[in-house]
């Protein structure tokens, strides 16, 4: 880098800063370079390393392990823009929320201020379809497929559900409030023995409280059309019952410390970080 401007951007640098879904690998495994942002300056091109040569303001930059980065709104801003399409930029949003470096209403108003660059439309339709709870990019992908391509109404991400006397139910990845409809996606760490039977019994205490299901399963992604159709089955197998007669509720009650947010996720004591955000895990 040169000796007095430019920073680590992109994927390296949200994972310098903490992201755990940021890992480097491309599409079919490739590793991707890291780039760094010079803000015009010229460096010799070296294998691994790509280049960005887009205006860079220094109040962009933090320092981090010696190192300079760009902050984690302007790496999101720089990959969400040149993402694949705005469902992949939406993701890139949506993981770096789930670690807390960034909220969709930061990201927002930093590309307000930035209309006219590159990629800036992609990054602005896409900041519609991110997610702030979502705790993976597969949950993500099922809820735009039932969103964009099944045409149904957005669900609600990790929503904990609770039994009438304020006992917790379980958390579903994906909820569909008016169906009653439960959606999981359940990758390959799924397929043990203890997770299965953990899962069998989520299913019971949804059936239990007259909650349909559905499980989306990898392959099911590569199927849009056939998993568009099991999500609208599932739709109609659900009760649909009125607020008043059901056996649940997806309202918190006053016990619960409430995480559906970066804002609220923030704003944790420490003791309640490690006791409510127990479930993250590294990509």
């Amino acid at each position: 880098m040169p000796a007095d401007h430019g920073g680590v951007t992109g994927w390296a640098g949200l994972r310098w800063t903490g992201g755990v879904w940021f890992d480097g690998m491309g599409v079919a495994g490739r590793e991707r370079p890291v780039v760094l942002a010079t803000g015009g300056d010229h460096i010799r091109p070296q294998p691994g390393i790509a280049l960005s040569h887009e205006r860079l303001d220094p109040e962009d930059l933090v320092f981090m392990d010696g190192i300079r980065i760009t902050a984690p709104v302007r790496s999101v801003w720089f990959e969400m823009r040149y993402a694949h399409n705005p469902r992949v930029a939406a993701t890139i949003l949506s993981m770096a929320a789930y670690s807390d470096l960034v909220s969709v209403d930061e990201l927002e108003a930093f590309a307000a201020l930035h209309r006219g660059w590159t990629g800036a439309p992609r990054c602005r339709e896409a900041v519609a379809l991110a997610e702030e709870n979502v705790w993976s990019p597969k949950e993500l992908q099922v809820a735009h497929v039932w969103q964009l391509d099944a045409e149904l109404p957005r669900l609600l991400c990790n929503a904990p559900l609770f039994d009438l006397q304020d006992r917790f139910i379980a958390t579903p990845d994906l909820f569909d409030v008016e169906a009653g409809l439960a959606i999981d996606y359940n990758g390959e760490h799924h397929a043990g023995l203890r997770t299965r039977l953990r899962d069998a019994g989520r299913d019971d205490l949804f059936r239990r409280h007259h909650i349909e299901t559905l499980t989306v399963l990898g392959p099911h992604l590569s199927d849009t059309p056939s998993l568009v159709r099991r999500m609208h089955e599932a739709r109609g197998r659900a009760r649909f019952e009125a607020e008043s007669a059901r056996s649940w509720t997806a309202v918190p009650p006053a016990w619960w410390i409430q995480t559906h947010t970066v804002a609220l996720r923030r704003a944790l004591s420490p003791a309640d970080q490690a006791r409510a955000l127990g479930y993250r895990r590294a990509a």
